[in-house]
């Protein structure tokens, strides 16, 4: 099964009804084919922005975790070298750390697309891939 990775404005988008880009996101993940996957700076990031809108979203997104909905790919100190690299290449943008997890990761594991509604990634370039499909299809 191919896996598709799942970026922050897509979990709290989904995740928040009153939230403007909610049908976007929900979108995304229907168009999104196979694995849900993403990584701990973006559950982070998604947690801390939850957060001022209540308790019960991010609930939600640590369930979907804990459910497996979601998977979590690891990193290790052996992805930070490239995660810094990212981050200086794209330091004009500037590249979060979330942004730069994702990437590392479509490099690290081949994974060609990800769910997402930041332009960003429009620049952004996988060693090994190039650009990254990106979903919701307008």
């Amino acid at each position: 099964m191919r896996s598709v990775l799942i970026d922050t404005n897509i979990l709290i988008g989904a995740l928040d009804p009153a939230d403007r880009l909610h049908a976007r996101a929900l979108e995304g993940l229907r168009q999104a084919t196979g694995e849900l996957v993403t990584t701990w700076p973006v559950v982070t990031e998604a947690v801390h922005c939850l957060g001022r809108r209540g308790w019960r979203h991010q609930e939600a997104l640590l369930k979907m975790i804990a459910e497996k909905a979601l998977t979590l790919a690891p990193l290790t100190a052996e992805d930070a070298p490239r995660l810094k690299d990212l981050m200086e290449k794209y330091r004009d943008r500037p590249m979060d750390l979330a942004d730069a997890s994702l990437l590392r990761v479509a490099q690290r594991d081949g994974i060609e697309t990800v769910v997402t509604l930041d332009r960003d990634f429009r620049v952004y370039r996988a060693a090994g891939i190039g650009a990254l499909k990106m979903l919701p299809r307008p």
